[in-house]
């Protein structure tokens, strides 16, 4: 293979406008989902992801309905998931993990019920594994407002979500908002999810939400670093995923979440092979920098 036929292979996907406006629309959610990733790792919230993605459904579906924007009915579920769990795990003597399941599977039961009963012109496919090659002009403006909003709150609360994260009685001696940042990365959870509806759909999100942060978590013990890891990794992921789709005929939000698992399995290799040649444990968490 010549140099210009690697090219052409290398450039072909994008000058097709539909390819270019889902790599655009997957580059855009991928940022604040990084950032958001690393948080969740670390309190342990993975499942919060999980949970709030499946929830969503009957907010869209209801949305439709009623003739609402369907990421007002998407945000609107999401909190309802993320509040009716926090209540049910501080009165009740089930664990967080269970609540979730329990909240997740009601919600997303729901949703399902209630989209058989309607007939809608949106496909259920399209809901749940995205629609990156069909996205338009205003996908990418809300998708794109919503990442900027999340991404500047994040950027600008880390630091209090990371020492709330590792200390919640000092967080609140300090006299930090600890309420704030609990409900504001609730809300930022439930914004990045409907961001990322119309690109990945509420399936494939979790894999985007989790699975960066995890891959960054092996490889570094800096929580700067962590974030930065984990946007490049992701952005990487997007770019390798969106291509190989196009030459696989695959679909392109699976195939992105295929190279994500890649790369944890990669970074969990090397850092198995680091342990081995230091004679060294692999750090449980990352150091607040």
């Amino acid at each position: 293979m010549d140099d210009l036929t690697l090219l052409d292979m290398i450039i072909d996907p994008f000058t097709l406008p539909f390819m270019r406006d889902a790599l655009l629309i997957t580059l855009m959610v991928s940022v604040p989902a990084a950032i958001l990733s690393c948080l969740l790792v670390l309190k342990g919230w993975s499942l919060m992801g999980d949970a709030v993605s499946h929830a969503i459904l009957p907010g869209v579906v209801l949305a439709y309905m009623t003739g609402i924007p369907l990421i007002v009915g998407a945000f609107a579920a999401g909190m309802i998931c993320s509040l009716a769990a926090g209540f049910l795990q501080e009165n009740s003597r089930v664990k967080r993990d269970t609540v979730l399941g329990v909240v997740m599977s009601g919600m997303f039961g729901l949703g399902i019920v209630l989209y058989t009963a309607i007939r809608s012109e949106v496909h259920l496919d399209h809901i749940l594994f995205g629609n990156m090659l069909g996205v338009g002009p205003r996908d990418l403006l809300v998708s794109g407002s919503i990442s900027v909003i999340v991404t500047v709150g994040l950027l600008l609360s880390w630091r209090d979500q990371l020492l709330y994260a590792f200390d919640p009685i000092q967080a609140r001696v300090s006299g930090l908002p600890v309420a704030v940042l609990h409900y504001g990365l609730l809300a930022a959870l439930s914004l990045t999810v409907v961001a990322m509806l119309t690109s990945v759909g509420i399936i494939l999100a979790i894999g985007l939400l989790i699975a960066p942060g995890a891959t960054a978590f092996l490889l570094t013990r800096r929580f700067g670093r962590m974030m930065v890891v984990s946007v490049a990794v992701t952005l990487a992921s997007v770019v390798a995923g969106v291509w190989i789709s196009f030459w696989m005929d695959s679909a392109p939000a699976a195939t992105i979440i295929l190279v994500l698992s890649a790369a944890f399995t990669a970074a969990f290799i090397y850092r198995q092979a680091e342990v081995r040649r230091h004679g060294r444990t692999p750090p449980q968490q990352p150091l607040p920098r």
